[in-house]
């Protein structure tokens, strides 16, 4: 099957990469407004792209298509690192996955996504926006940069501080307890995602 992808309507283009490049990790998202209201979303087109600096991004989309010449209007989540230029990445364990799909409806402008969801949150030590305190994996992030192309909305944030539940990493030398952090990951579009916890290893040459 040879698939032309710029002939096709970006919906069907979305369809085929969303299904193919799997698993993703995803990003769920606290922001706050100007106000100070939380906002959490979860996006799968995510990843860690360096370490010095510390180095990752995500693609929120647009929350509506551009009409009659208007602009789209972005989610909440852009609009929301274009004021303050702060957001925290949780990680999302199978514990947690009923609770971050939840916090992917379409709510009103102001509505706790939280809240709504049963989560509570816990203050973040560098950035405004708190972290999701049954997350056990959160990263503090500033804005570096926000690229667009063309229908795209590319976040890249600096990490400043991570919180990780106690025992995930040796204090000594930051090593993984790899059987005690499986998170899930992000398969083929709309409802379909992975476990992690069936893991082989593989030793790299030298």
């Amino acid at each position: 099957m040879e698939i032309d992808l710029p002939a096709l309507k970006p919906s069907d283009r979305y369809k085929i990469l969303a299904s193919l490049i799997t698993p993703r990790p995803i990003a769920w998202v606290t922001t706050v407004d100007s106000l100070g209201r939380v906002n959490a979303a979860p996006f799968s087109f995510f990843n860690v792209f360096g370490s010095d600096p510390a180095l990752v991004a995500f693609a929120p989309g647009n929350k509506e298509k551009a009409r009659d010449g208007k602009p789209a209007i972005a989610k909440d989540t852009a609009r929301n690192i274009r004021e303050t230029r702060e957001f925290v990445i949780h990680l999302v364990p199978f514990e947690l996955a009923d609770a971050m799909v939840a916090t992917s409806a379409s709510l009103p402008d102001g509505v706790d996504e939280l809240s709504a969801a049963g989560l509570t949150t816990a203050p973040s030590l560098t950035v405004r926006p708190p972290r999701i305190a049954e997350s056990p994996v959160a990263l503090e992030c500033t804005e570096h940069q926000t690229i667009e192309v063309g229908g795209n909305r590319l976040v890249v944030g600096i990490v400043q501080h991570v919180f990780a539940r106690d025992g995930l990493l040796d204090p000594t030398n930051y090593r993984l307890d790899q059987k005690d952090w499986t998170p899930i990951g992000r398969m083929a579009s709309p409802d379909w995602y992975c476990h992690t916890n069936e893991l082989f290893e593989i030793e790299r040459p030298d």
